[in-house]
């Protein structure tokens, strides 16, 4: 049962979030980082599959009486945060510099790109993919163009 979505929306809402958490993912990969293609893509498609879950739950006949009151926002608020802990993971401390922290922000984004895609908000999903890939490509060359790292 697919209640308040058809079974093409849900289908659409999970294919997008995949996509768009691909393409950050892609970008990541190419860059030889280890939080890459299937991780982003999962992350996407995980947190789409939760916000459509707890929209499912708001859905009224989904649930009966006054004893349940849904607040899908908290739940968002639940995968972002545990999205968070899982970028933490990507971030590491190597002689006294610390790296990841681009790609832990690049799964937080990611999240935030399934929960987007997850609500229908595809425009939404689709700009953000697009403004996290000039910050990661365009930022990204011009900040390793004219600042130097110490090695």
């Amino acid at each position: 049962m697919t209640g308040p979505f058809g079974l093409a929306e849900l289908a659409l809402k999970l294919i997008l979030a995949i996509l768009f958490g691909g393409i950050l993912g892609w970008e990541r990969e190419e860059q030889r980082k280890p939080a890459g293609l299937r991780t982003h893509m999962m992350v996407a498609l995980g947190a789409a599959s939760v916000t459509m879950a707890a929209l499912y739950l708001t859905h009224p006949g989904v649930l009966q009486g006054d004893i349940f009151r849904i607040d899908p926002t908290r739940v968002i608020e639940g995968v972002i945060g545990g999205i968070g802990f899982l970028g933490a993971g990507s971030i590491i401390q190597s002689r006294g510099s610390v790296e990841g922290i681009t790609t832990a922000a690049s799964i937080w984004v990611a999240g935030s790109l399934g929960v987007a895609a997850g609500l229908g908000l595809y425009v939404l999903a689709l700009l953000t993919v697009i403004f996290a890939l000039v910050i990661l490509r365009l930022i990204g060359m011009l900040e390793k163009r004219y600042t130097k790292k110490d090695s």
